[in-house]
């Protein structure tokens, strides 16, 4: 880095937008490893949008991608359960995104339950070109008390040794600790796509953009709102600080979601400017 401020704008810059785009692809993990099936988590989120809520294999979609197998781990139990969900060489989803590869997950329990944990890993798994690696563990934190009905649930997400590489070299190496308690949708537990989230926690990076590499620290300084409905986060304020900043410098990068409605834009704010950016 010279110290110009061109350079010192564009490499927080960078750094944020790279956060962003790593928290959208995980969050997207999230939906889908929770939405393949009843049977492990909430039938019909993420790229299970409009399947049904039946049996793993036996689900209605518009279309047969992502193909989904099973295999029992300790049989008889049913779980732990392994779920593969394969995209073959590429299939275009809902949203206009290209995805191929394989999300593998293992389930302990379903994913409503306290103590019940998703770990999963992936195989050539790509969207929209975009490889992903790294492993994501999903536990539920929840805690039962009195009747079982209208519980909050309360979840840990935790992103470890991720890796997004695009065609041209360039990548991102992302770790994230999040904190995912609902805030509403605890009456209709059949219907997950009213359900809202907030999202609270931090994460740490570095990102590779031709000859620039630059390490980052997000905290979420307003908790991010989640909609099941919605591909993208709806709300919220991160905090994005290159490693060789302090927090009280100019060129710190805040990133805020909105007001709450569901697009594909947010607001970057750097030494006093701000911007309007289009999520991926």
């Amino acid at each position: 880095m010279s110290g110009n401020s061109v350079d010192e704008e564009y490499a927080s810059q960078t750094s944020s937008v790279a956060d962003a785009e790593s928290e959208i692809i995980f969050n997207e993990v999230f939906d889908n490893v929770m939405g393949v099936s009843n049977d492990v988590g909430l039938a019909g989120v993420g790229v299970f949008g409009q399947m049904s809520s039946g049996t793993i294999g036996m689900v209605a979609r518009t279309n047969a991608c992502p193909n989904v197998s099973k295999t029992l781990l300790s049989t008889p139990n049913i779980f732990p359960i392994k779920i593969v969900m394969d995209f073959g060489a590429g299939c275009a989803g809902r949203d206009g995104r290209v995805r191929s590869g394989k999300i593998i997950t293992t389930y302990t329990n379903r994913l409503i339950y306290p103590g019940a944990t998703a770990t999963t890993t992936f195989e050539n798994y790509t969207v929209d070109s975009i490889k992903v690696e790294g492993t994501h563990v999903i536990s539920n934190q929840s805690i039962v008390g009195g009747p079982q009905t209208n519980i909050t649930l309360i979840w840990n997400a935790e992103v470890k040794g991720a890796k997004l590489t695009k065609h041209n070299g360039n990548y991102t190496e992302w770790n994230s600790t999040k904190t995912i308690t609902q805030m509403e949708g605890m009456s209709t537990a059949l219907i997950p796509l009213d359900d809202i989230y907030k999202i609270e926690g931090h994460a740490n990076g570095k990102v590779k953009r031709n000859d620039m590499l630059v390490g980052w620290k997000a905290e979420i300084t307003e908790p991010l709102i989640k909609k099941f409905s919605c591909r993208w986060i709806v709300k919220g304020v991160i905090k994005v600080v290159r490693l060789n900043l302090s927090g009280n410098s100019p060129w710190v990068s805040v990133l805020n979601y909105g007001n709450g409605d569901c697009n594909n834009k947010a607001s970057m704010t750097i030494n006093g400017i701000t911007k309007e950016i289009t999520l991926p």
